[in-house]
């Protein structure tokens, strides 16, 4: 028989915002169970250090403060559960969510499932994922100690690992596809005068090759139309994220993205159902306003459910 469990908040995702909406919810003394399908911490957990999180003036690690924050949500009451979420049913005043470790009922889901990487799309990509081709750094850039790899994008998360990955590999090769950076001026500085990186302009992957492992990228100048070969031992792309919707397609309103819509208190067009963090439509995606989304959710939560025993 299928095991069933009642609470009175479902928060899906136990990243930053995830699990500030834990916190938030179970120190206003309600039933709150944490759902995550791999770790604690999401990205976060996979940043080697944040340089912008308020608090830290010289940074902090990603996986410190993800440890921390599951800490302090589960030490006000929060229960943390790893379990993948297999489908969801929000109508209705009580909510379900089927995992793989029974169905669980609520009559408040906040749903933070964040993000995932976005594909280049390219021959070569899929076959070897995790044999050359990665979408994280801090996960596998000791792998490539005195190796040259390759890094695909412009932006700050780009830059950023491109500059991390310098502490192993013997070159990083950044592949820009415009002939300027997205990224931060501060972010910026860090990498165009870095004596281990060279910056590739106006430069495409087409095809990701090798046998067992990467070996080599076939590239583009989208400017020049020259076609060229660069030996690599792995390559990291960071060209732009989408949003972990796939459990709740149809049930919530998403805008022309994916991402889902709400309000300034975190409330979708389905009562008793909140979003926070990356999976929000907004601008800007940090830590910090991951956080700030999760805090409201939480306390919206309350006001909901308070709203129902009136």
């Amino acid at each position: 028989m299928t095991q069933v469990s009642a609470y009175d908040v479902a928060v899906i995702g136990a990243g930053p915002a995830g699990m500030t909406a834990a916190l938030y919810a179970a120190r206003a003394d309600l039933k709150t169970v944490l759902l995550e399908r791999l770790s604690a911490g999401g990205q976060l957990a996979t940043t080697d250090v944040i340089e912008n999180y308020p608090g830290f003036p010289t940074g902090v690690g990603g996986l410190d403060v993800s440890f921390a924050m599951l800490e302090q949500a589960q030490r006000f009451g929060a229960e943390f559960q790893l379990a993948e979420v297999n489908r969801l049913d929000l109508a209705g005043e009580m909510k379900q969510v089927a995992t793989s470790e029974g169905i669980i009922t609520a009559p408040c889901v906040i749903l933070a499932t964040g993000t995932r990487p976005r594909l280049l799309g390219v021959p070569g990509e899929k076959s070897l994922r995790g044999r050359g081709v990665s979408y994280c750094a801090v996960c596998d850039g000791a792998f490539y100690r005195g190796k040259e790899v390759a890094v695909v994008g412009g932006g700050d998360s780009a830059v950023e690992e491109a500059v991390y990955l310098t502490r192993f590999a013997s070159k990083v090769h950044l592949l820009v596809r415009r002939d300027q950076l997205r990224a931060t001026p501060v972010v910026q500085a860090k990498i165009l005068n870095h004596p281990q990186v060279e910056i590739h302009w106006n430069t495409v992957v087409e095809e990701i090759s090798g046998e067992t492992k990467v070996e080599a990228l076939s590239l583009l100048n989208r400017v020049t139309g020259e076609k060229s070969q660069l030996a690599v031992g792995g390559i990291f792309i960071y060209v732009g994220l989408l949003p972990n919707n796939e459990s709740f397609i149809g049930q919530v309103e998403l805008d022309e993205y994916g991402y889902v819509v709400a309000d300034a208190e975190m409330q979708t067009n389905v009562p008793g159902v909140l979003v926070a963090g990356d999976l929000r439509a907004k601008n800007l995606r940090q830590v910090a306003t991951a956080v700030g989304d999760g805090a409201i959710a939480g306390v919206t939560a309350q006001h909901y459910l308070d709203s129902l025993k009136r």
